[in-house]
């Protein structure tokens, strides 16, 4: 073992590669048609002042949304043009740049340009029953399928020979039990356990069940289902699983196959116990488990399970149909299937005598619109359509383009995905025939769930419409956006198409130039683990250096947030891999005598002008920046790859779905935990945020710090893996992130009815195996990868999250951040040889030091680390010459408590009182400094011997919430978070000295004061409706104690 000598080369850090800007961003909403040229400059203004790098600018909603607000810039409207033309010249003043999304509002491609027939479609059909005799007329009339705004393209019209029973189940409710709520609509609900039993009439041949939620509810999708012949003696049939399903998957029924019984009676049974705590491919488990049903039918006929989410209507992933469930048999054969010609509306084909079912199947539009938007609110694009979604482009992207100073934007950015999906196009029958090799049409009633030739090749041909759907929304619409953008020399963003269109998660990222995930803030049902993983993985298995993330979105927000508060979610999503921040959102205040102001209806963060901290989060920003310009210095280092499976729809792995695949490396105790919180016994339940109560065991990232215990992984799709090269047994990806090992989880909640893989994917694995990839693909119980040449990348404490990044000049970078809310000292071991020093970096404090110990013995390095309470630091490890020594962090000999009178004023009031420390302003019986919210002054006189150049900090203890020190009128900073303490070295002099402290809080105990008629100063406005659940104000001012170290 070797100490290493503490220098390093300062400079490295300018002298690093940075892909971009490296400053945070923010969305910038307009609400309402409600803009202001004295907003706009206010909000552009305060960006540039706190160190921001511009705004994605979204205009959401409009005038007849809320008349209330008098907004005048209806979109495309010539008043809104003046406030774009305004808010370009005033960002181009001062040197911001924007983005501009593709449509009005935030989801996602909608436009009033486009007509029914441009729009997103969908396949719709009628369903005729006729008896055809020697004595049946020749022409049958059909009814037209459904037609939005009249708008219907027939595809073709089949004849299906009918051999099951046709007759209507008509069934009635006979007794339910007395937990059970008839509604005044006709649905079912319960809270606890219950049962409904149905009398269909007459005794039938059972074959499906159709489950219609009353609204999104995943219960009634988990009920036993029981029959009798009698309604007295009955016997359980199936037991009903839950597709995995999306938040954005209600709206159509779920068809749940069981194998043909006879039965009169059917029992409907359910209880909680078993279900899943909720997940983003569960999403409705995330709520009270209450049972919601509007309605049930029963079906006689065969058909395939969950046919809808298979036939692409919806995102839906459920096991394929089997043949028990359905018999060869029972399934229609292409030969007995007869083509029909119309002729206004009736068949002219002479159908054979028997009985028949005719389809007339055609398409129409899924009606979608993308609902944010005001005035420029309409279809949604048809996302097969390339010159559809041109038009798009040039009916709202193009007119920002046209417009003065222009230059400003340099992004074309896609938004949430919240327009379902689209399963046809008037090139969708040719796509799939050229990408398929078969024609669709003649297999078409599978997409009315109709079985034909077998289950299984009625489940292939539904695989391959799935998988067509993912190949033309990345070919047609990613790929014309992205053609778009780069003909106008602008960078296309993203956020994840999962849970929402019928797609792989992964894939469509090869077409953003900056992949996009979001994150929520105490939002648990609303969180996206998942979209998170979709875009860091996305991001490296393409190459694209940067990983934007839609930070700190808020379901509903109370005002109590605080950059301290948001901190350990910020870093943690740095560990994650995410690289550049967007906060989420400065919404536009139009007038400025109004504070807070406007908001998004109170979702958000609230991170604009009139927040009481926003002039103060210059510092939160440099923070921000400093962190991002060294994480976007090189390329990651991620040892692991999961393989996301051959289903469609697929999406990233979160961690707590690889404990039965790795579970050495996760940990007996983690896979502990998860089976326990997967039981989910007696249902457990939480509220966050306010008045928000859902199941407490939600899948949260922020449970899982560090799961591989010092490894990352990323997810890789079927088409990364099949494109990667192989280079000195690891698989190498576009932008140099490489894996040595590579799991294969085989059958999970994702792909259900996995029995293996394709030839393809089969013969790959071959190959990596043969160029010395470890493949996993059976559950691996070593706790390392060490055994095959891998030791773990970092050794960590538990609570500590990391990443690792190695820079272009070949240095290697660890972000390590304290998840726990306590000082933590420990030694992080890390996988380093061939090192010329190593050095730390506090980004908070913008300071390098060398740490206390440093040494390296066989290929590690071990370094002792301490961290303040959510605290982090960077360990910067040089491969270069060396020069320049760092100082240790400096140990003070003296400790001087700063006591006696404080001078406080507030700012907002004027009002000036004298006190001493602890103050806590909120226990003041004077309700205009109770209720006080904004900024306060509090100054004082310090006597101390301090030597010139004496290393000096003033501790603040506890402040709530930002403090800025001024020590002799000189700006020594802010503290904003643990341990809320500043370098007052250039300030400090022996003798007398002037000490004065800025102390901001929140708006929460203001807006408590404002709703109560104890407002402590007037023009207190803001359409956010939420507020704390208790009445009890937060704590406020400098409590401290203050303390001097010298």
């Amino acid at each position: 073992m070797r100490r290493l000598s503490y220098t390093i080369l300062i400079a490295f850090l300018m002298a690093a590669y940075v892909y971009g800007d490296s400053r945070p961003w923010t969305f910038w909403y307009w609400m309402y048609g409600a803009v202001s040229k004295a907003g706009i400059h206010a909000d552009l203004k305060g960006m540039k002042d706190i160190g921001l790098g511009g705004c994605y600018l979204m205009p959401i909603r409009g005038k007849a949304d809320k008349p209330e607000f008098n907004g005048d810039a209806t979109q495309l409207s010539p008043k809104f043009w003046e406030m774009v033309d305004y808010s370009f010249s005033q960002a181009d003043s001062l040197g911001l740049d924007m983005g501009i999304h593709i449509c009005d509002g935030f989801a996602l491609a909608g436009s009033p340009s486009i007509s029914p027939a441009e729009s997103m479609q969908k396949v719709v059909w009628s369903d005729t029953i006729v008896s055809v005799n020697s004595s049946s007329p020749i022409n049958i009339k059909l009814a037209r399928p459904e037609a939005y705004m009249g708008y219907y393209e027939d595809i073709a019209t089949f004849a299906l020979p009918v051999k099951y029973d046709t007759a209507k189940v008509k069934p009635i409710v006979v007794s339910h039990s007395d937990d059970v709520v008839v509604n005044p609509n006709g649905s079912f609900s319960a809270s606890k356990a219950c049962w409904i039993t149905y009398d269909l009439g007459r005794k039938v041949t059972l074959r499906s069940i159709d489950i219609i939620p009353s609204g999104n509810n995943i219960q009634c999708q988990r009920v036993k289902v029981m029959v009798s012949d009698d309604g007295k003696d009955y016997h359980q049939v199936s037991q009903l699983q839950p597709a995995r399903q999306g938040w954005q998957s209600n709206g159509y029924g779920f068809t749940y196959v069981i194998s043909a019984i006879s039965a009169r009676f059917v029992k409907l049974e359910w209880s909680p116990d078993g279900t899943e705590p909720g997940s983003e491919d569960l999403d409705a488990a995330k709520w009270k488990p209450n049972f919601k049903l509007k309605d049930v039918k029963f079906g006689l006929s065969p058909v395939i399970s969950q046919w809808r989410g298979k036939a692409g209507f919806t995102w839906l992933v459920s096991p394929e149909t089997t043949q028990d469930e359905v018999p060869d048999k029972d399934c229609i054969k292409k030969a007995e299937v007869i083509r029909l010609k119309l002729n206004n509306n009736s068949v002219v084909t002479k159908l054979p005598k028997g009985t028949w079912r005719i389809l007339r199947m055609g398409h129409t539009s899924t009606g979608q619109m993308n609902a944010t938007a005001g005035g420029g609110k309409g279809l949604e694009v048809d996302k097969f359509s390339s010159s559809s979604i041109n038009k798009l482009l040039s009916n709202w992207y193009s007119l920002f383009l046209a417009r003065p100073h222009s230059s400003v934007v340099k992004y074309l950015h896609v938004d949430s995905w919240e327009c379902g999906t689209q399963n046809w196009g008037n090139f969708f029958a040719k796509e799939f025939r050229s990408r398929r090799g078969y024609n669709l049409v003649d297999w078409l009633p599978v997409m009315a769930g109709i079985p034909m030739e077998s289950a299984a090749e009625s489940e292939r041909v539904l695989h391959d419409i799935r998988v067509t759907q993912n190949d033309l929304v990345n070919d047609i619409f990613f790929k014309t956006v992205e053609k778009y953008a780069h003909k106008h020399a602008l960078k296309v963003s993203h956020e994840s198409i999962a849970p929402t269109f019928v797609a792989d998660g992964l894939e469509h990222y090869k077409y953003s130039d900056v992949p996009m995930g979001e994150f929520w803030l105490n939002s648990p049902t609303h969180d996206k683990p998942s979209d998170m993983l979709d875009a860091i993985s996305g991001a490296h298995i393409y190459g694209k250096p940067i990983v934007q993330a839609e930070g700190f979105t808020e379901v509903r927000g109370v005002w109590n947030e605080t950059p301290a508060m948001i901190k350990p979610l910020l870093d943690h999503n740095f560990a994650l891999g995410m690289n550049k921040l967007f906060f989420h959102v400065d919404t536009h205040n139009p007038w400025t005598d109004r504070k807070p102001g406007m908001t998004l209806d109170g979702i958000g963060l609230f991170f604009q002008r009139d927040n009481t901290w926003y002039h103060e989060a210059n510092a939160l920003v440099d923070y921000i920046n400093r962190c991002q310009k060294l994480l976007q210095s090189g390329t990651p280092v991620v040892d692991v790859a999961v393989f996301t499976g051959e289903e469609m729809p697929s999406r990233s792995f979160t961690p707590n779905r690889l404990v039965d695949i790795i579970p050495g490396l996760l940990g007996k105790e983690r896979v502990e935990s998860e089976h326990r919180r997967m039981e989910n016994k007696n249902q457990p339940l939480e509220e966050s945020p306010v008045g928000v109560v859902h199941a407490s065991g939600i899948m949260n990232l922020s449970d899982w710090i560090n799961p591989l215990r010092g490894y990352h992984y990323d997810s890789m799709n079927r088409d990364a893996l099949l494109h990667a090269k192989i280079v000195d047994g690891r698989i190498v990806m576009p932008g140099g992130i490489s894996y040595g090992v590579l799991v294969m989880p085989g059958k999970t909640k994702m792909t259900p009815s996995f029995s293996g893989y394709s030839k393809v994917i089969a013969d790959r694995i071959g190959q990596l195996r043969q160029s010395g990839v470890t493949v996993i693909d059976v559950p691996y119980t070593d706790d390392t990868f060490k055994s095959v040449g891998i030791p773990r990348d970092i050794v960590l404490p538990k609570g500590v999250a990391f990443n690792h990044v190695k820079a272009k000049n070949g240095d290697d970078i660890y972000f390590l951040s304290n998840q726990i809310d306590s000082v933590m000292t420990f030694n992080a071991v890390m996988r380093q040889s061939d090192i010329k020093g190593c050095m730390l970096y506090d980004a908070q404090k913008d300071i390098y030091f060398s740490p206390s110990i440093c040494s390296i013995d066989n290929g590690f390095a071990n370094v002792e680390i301490t961290l303040p309470s959510y605290g982090s630091v960077f360990v910067i490890f040089p491969h270069h010459a060396l020069s320049t020594s760092l100082e240790k962090l400096p140990i003070y000999d003296k400790v001087m408590n700063v006591t006696g009178d404080w001078k406080l004023t507030f700012d907002a009031t004027d009002i000036t009182t004298n006190t001493q420390l602890p103050n806590d302003w909120s226990l003041n019986d004077n309700e205009k400094i109770k209720y006080y919210s904004g900024s306060a002054e509090y100054s004082t006189h310090l006597k101390c011997d301090i030597l010139k150049g004496q290393k000096a900090t003033l501790s603040l203890g506890r402040v709530c919430d930002i403090a800025h020190v001024f020590v002799n009128n000189v700006d020594c900073g802010v503290a904003w978070t643990s341990p809320y303490e500043v370098d007052v070295t250039k300030a400090l002099k022996t003798g007398d000295n002037i000490v004065k402290i800025i102390v901001t809080n929140t708006w929460a105990n203001a807006l408590r004061g404002n709703d109560m008629g104890k407002a402590p100063f007037s023009g207190i406005w803001t359409n956010a409706p939420y507020r704390m659940k208790s009445d009890k104000l937060l704590n406020a001012g400098l409590i401290g104690p203050v303390e001097l170290k010298y």
